[in-house]
This record gives C-alpha cells, sequence and structure tokens, in this order.
C-alpha cells in the first residue's frame, strides 16, 4: 500500500502541476490588469527637470558647455586600435617599470617583484569633449575630459624571505581633465618638440584591490583613505601649474638655436670685370648664410675701382654648421636701377676650422653649376678671412629653458643699447579694392625694410625677421608697420594700395624684453597683422 500510494503522489503532484501551468497561461494571455495604462509620449521640451535627469544622468560636456567640441571620431578610432594599443602601452610600461622596480626593491629586501598580468581589459577610455585654445605663442594647448570605466587585469606578485604574495588589481575608473601642450612648434616633423601634461583637477580614481584573493578595499576605512592618499599624490606632482614633460625632440637642434659666429673679414677683390660704359665698376659685396632669413651684410662701394680693398668686417650667427653655407656675391653699384652681377662663390661651413682663422681666395663664377662652360671666364677673385667661433656649453641654451626666451644680442653691440628684433608673422582678414598682393613695410627712425610680396592672398604667412642695431633703448619711438599691396599686372592704373597700417609704442618691449600681439590695421575693415618683437641686450 506504501508503495501504490507513493506512485499516486507522484502523478497527482504532476497532473497539478501541468494543470496549473495551463491555466496560469490562459489567464496572462487572455485577461490584462485594469491598473496599467498606456505610456504618456511627449518631446523632451516639455519634460521637468526631474523627469530630464533620470532620462539623461550624464550630459556631455559639448552639450553644456559650447567651448567643448565633440570628439566622436577619436572615441571611434581609441575603439577600433585598443586591442593593439593595449599591448603597446602594456609593453612600454614594463620596460618603464623594470628598472625602477630593479632600483627600489633592494632597499626593502625584497626578492623580485614581477607582473604576472598585465592587461587594459577591452574597455578603452573615452572622451566626452575637448577644449582647444589658440594662443599667440608657438604652441597647441588641448584640454580633453576623460573618462575611462575599465576592466583591466593587473596582477603583481612579489617575493620576500621565502614567501610569495600577490596584488591584483581591478575594475579600474578613472576621471580626469589633463591639459595637454604641444611645445614649442617646429618645422620638423613630428612639428612639437615637448609634451607637457598638467591635470586641471584632482582625478577621481577608483579601483578593486585584491591581496591574495581578498577583497582588500572591503576593510572599513581603508578605500576612502587610498583613494584620497592617491588624489593627494597625483595633485603634488601634476596639478596645475605642476607639468608632466614629455622630450619628443632636441629643441635646439629642432629650431635651429644658435651655435656660433661666423666672422667674416672682407679684404679686397682682383681683376674684376668692367661692366660701365668708361671702362670701370662700381663694385660692393653682400653676404649671406644660406638657410637665414635674414638680410644679406654689404661692403661699401668702391666707385670706378677693378681691384678694391675693403677691410670690412661683419659678424654672421650660425644655426647649423653642418649644412649651412657663405654665400658671396660681387654686384657693380648702379645710380639707376638694380646692380648688374658680377660674379659669387660658396664656402660651407663644415669646411672650417672652429676658433681658426682662414684666409680663402675665391674664383668669382656665374653660377654654381659645375657643368656650366661659362664658369671657367675668368671674372676676378676675392679675397676673405673666415673665423666661426662655436659658442661654449653655458652659452647654448639649454632643452629646458623656455622656448620663447630672448637671446642675447651678439658681439659687437653698442654699450647701453641693443637689438631690436622684428618678426613679422602674418596677416588675416586683408581686403584690397582692386588687388590683394600683401607685403608688410617697417619703418624705424629712416630706415625702411620690406617682406616678400604675396600675391593674391587675404590671409598670408610671411614668419620674416628684422634686425636694427641702436645705441639705446628706444623707450620713447614707435615703429610704423603698414601693409601694402602692389598690382601684378603692368599698368598705371591703380599700380600700389594701401591696405592697413598701425603705429607700435617700443616702450613694452623694452620693459618687458618681448611682446607678441595681434594689431588691428587702422583704414582696414577688419585686417589685423601678428608683430613679434624682441628687445635683446649683451648683458
Amino acid at each position: 500500500m506504501g508503495f501504490v500510494s507513493t506512485i499516486m503522489g507522484f502523478c497527482g503532484f504532476g497532473v497539478g502541476i501541468s494543470i496549473g501551468l495551463v491555466i496560469g497561461y490562459y489567464l496572462f494571455i487572455y485577461f490584462q490588469p485594469t491598473d496599467v495604462k498606456d505610456p504618456v509620449i511627449r518631446p523632451l521640451v516639455e519634460q521637468d527637470s526631474q523627469t530630464l535627469q533620470r532620462l539623461l544622468p550624464e550630459i556631455p560636456l559639448w552639450v553644456k558647455n559650447p567651448d567643448f567640441d565633440r570628439v566622436d571620431w577619436l572615441n571611434k578610432f581609441i575603439a577600433t586600435m585598443w586591442p593593439y594599443l593595449d599591448k603597446a602601452i602594456c609593453k612600454t610600461a614594463k620596460s618603464i617599470a623594470k628598472p625602477i622596480i630593479a632600483e627600489q626593491i633592494p632597499k626593502y629586501k625584497i626578492e623580485s617583484v614581477e607582473f604576472e598580468v598585465l592587461t587594459l581589459g577591452t574597455l578603452p577610455p573615452t572622451f566626452q569633449g575637448m577644449k582647444v585654445y589658440i594662443t599667440e605663442e608657438k604652441e597647441l594647448i588641448m584640454e580633453p575630459s576623460l573618462k575611462w570605466a575599465g576592466n583591466p587585469n593587473i596582477t603583481i606578485a612579489a617575493k620576500a624571505f621565502g614567501l610569495r604574495a600577490t596584488v591584483q588589481v581591478v575594475d579600474l575608473q578613472v576621471f580626469a581633465s589633463p591639459r595637454i601642450t604641444l611645445k614649442p612648434l617646429v618645422p620638423s616633423f613630428p612639428c612639437f618638440a615637448k609634451i607637457l601634461v598638467s591635470l586641471m583637477e584632482k582625478p577621481h580614481v577608483d579601483f578593486g584591490l585584491k591581496v591574495l584573493g581578498a577583497d582588500a578595499m572591503s576593510i572599513p576605512g581603508l578605500y576612502r583613505f587610498v583613494q584620497e592618499l592617491i588624489k593627494d599624490q597625483v595633485a603634488n606632482m601634476y596639478l596645475w601649474p605642476k607639468t608632466l614633460e614629455v622630450p619628443i625632440m632636441d629643441p635646439a637642434k629642432a629650431l635651429k638655436r644658435p651655435v656660433g659666429i661666423l666672422n667674416v673679414k672682407v679684404l679686397r677683390a682682383m681683376k674684376l670685370k668692367k661692366k660701365d660704359l668708361l671702362g670701370a665698376s662700381d663694385p660692393f659685396v653682400k653676404l649671406k648664410l644660406t638657410e637665414d632669413k635674414l638680410p644679406s651684410k654689404k661692403t661699401t662701394v668702391k666707385h670706378k675701382n677693378l681691384n678694391p680693398e675693403w677691410n670690412e668686417e661683419f659678424n654672421l650667427v650660425v644655426k647649423d654648421p653642418e649644412s649651412q653655407a657663405l654665400e658671396i656675391h660681387v654686384y657693380d653699384w648702379e645710380q639707376i636701377g638694380k646692380p648688374d652681377k658680377m660674379g659669387l662663390n660658396v664656402i660651407p661651413l663644415k669646411e672650417l676650422t672652429p676658433d681658426e682663422p682662414k684666409v680663402m681666395t675665391l674664383d668669382l663664377l656665374k653660377n654654381m653649376n659645375p657643368n656650366d662652360a661659362q664658369n671657367e671666364k675668368s671674372r676676378g677673385q676675392i679675397v676673405l678671412e673666415l673665423m666661426f667661433k662655436s659658442f661654449s656649453d653655458n652659452e647654448i641654451p639649454k632643452e629646458s629653458e623656455d622656448s620663447n626666451a630672448v637671446e642675447k644680442a651678439p658681439e659687437g653691440t653698442p654699450d647701453g643699447g641693443g637689438l631690436l628684433v622684428v618678426i613679422v608673422h602674418e596677416a588675416q582678414d586683408l581686403e584690397g579694392k582692386h588687388h590683394t598682393n600683401p607685403q608688410v613695410r617697417l619703418l624705424f627712425k629712416g630706415e625702411e625694410r620690406r617682406t616678400k610680396p604675396i600675391k593674391k592672398n587675404r590671409d598670408p604667412r610671411w614668419e620674416e625677421e628684422f634686425q636694427f642695431t641702436l645705441d639705446e633703448p628706444p623707450i620713447n619711438e614707435r615703429i610704423h608697420v603698414e601693409v601694402v599691396s602692389t598690382s601684378s599686372r603692368m599698368g598705371l592704373l591703380h599700380p600700389k594700395e594701401a591696405l592697413g597700417f598701425v603705429d607700435i609704442s617700443l616702450s613694452d618691449v623694452v620693459s618687458n624684453k618681448r611682446i607678441n600681439e595681434r594689431y588691428h590695421l587702422i583704414d582696414s575693415k577688419n585686417g589685423r597683422v601678428q608683430i613679434e618683437m624682441q628687445w635683446r641686450t649683451s648683458s
């Protein structure tokens, strides 16, 4: 009887469950509760603030702050490259950490510390927006908003006194607002010499820490203590204005800063050719270094002389003696029109031994083409005395120095005076009535300097430098900067046109040593010109 009753009980239980499921399914399908209502769909503009906060718990920065730009393309790029970036970053981190660990562990009598597992996980960081600052200096400043809720697995094993312990970091979260500055911008790839990183506010760092398999962060009070400790330590090292400097290339080489002075003494010329109708010439010499934007140095004119003697001395600033060369051009002066070319030659600076004077007699050539038969004709000779003086180590600018620091004036600068350097960078929104072929004209103490004209350009960029040697600081002086346009067509109708001007006081240049400003042009609707000026003294 007991066996039969057990069988009947199981059968009754199975039948009851089956019937209950069928009845429940029927009631669920065909009967609806009366208190359920269809949702009301309304536009977002009609929602109240609390509803919006529930719907949009985190509004992107580019929505809240108009000065932040969207960087969806960057997030897609990082998401695609993350598997490869993960391996590359971990490999670099290991190579950097190994020598540091090897140097530190003997102090604590630890046998070894090594990474058992190091991976940043499958979830890449995301940028919520990026702010970019535009300055007048040679730099690019970016402020991205970084958020990373990752699933890394970082396991470190340490051995000491015959015991082995493992520490694992999991569930890492980092929210940070760094400022990344690329400076100085240089004309050599990757086009910047340093990366400067600083934090604009204390970062938020959250992670899980497992020691010997147990969650150490569950210990009361330890979690908040570790968080505050990390924030304070990181802030002490990198919170603005403190920075982490990552050198990319040597700024001195990238910017081609001065490394020495070339002293050139033009002694004399011999057997020059006759250029004038009366059977004589009026020769003078121009000296210029290649890859240099400064104006050429000129000797005086020796009238009606085919064997002139000058004995005039010049100093030229050398930035790269391995690649630069001295260009020597001899001209015949003309009272009307351009001077006639009499000959030229070139001396590579790498042929000179530093701090040793060298007298050279050079044949004048028509051009530097060795296969040109016209170079075989005699055009006379010129005699020069050269000496390259390289700067000592303490005179060469260091890497850590500010790229905007003002250099010292070269030797020969008058005592009590200095060198006024004017750098014409660029102009914007220029507009001429008949043509726009802008060039800048500088007028200072009766001297006139001009940049090269740029054809058909409303936003020209010159990057040309001009120098004025002064006997005293120009505290009460002004420099006249004028932008003009010259017609590229032949004709007498509207050959020249003024695009605007500005008069700049030099008192600020003397007191601050350097200014770099963008000036609005007078008599121009929207035109602006960027001028940098430096006051260099020998002290």
